[in-house]
């Protein structure tokens, strides 16, 4: 049997670990599809210059 050589194992090397960066970041969307947050309240009154809110509400 001829040993593997060093291109071969590289590549074999490259392959998975693209396939793995693939699975995570399908998993990270998955995951972000299947949750949704519960609505939270908003300051609904005007903050003064430089105060930070919510822009819209989605509830």
């Amino acid at each position: 049997m001829k040993p593997i050589g060093t291109r071969t194992k590289a590549g074999l090397a490259s392959i998975i670990l693209i396939v793995a960066f693939a699975a995570a970041n399908a998993h990270l969307i998955l995951t972000s599809m299947r949750s949704q947050p519960d609505c939270v309240p908003h300051l609904k009154a005007p903050e003064p210059e430089g105060g930070f809110r919510a822009a819209q509400s989605s509830c």
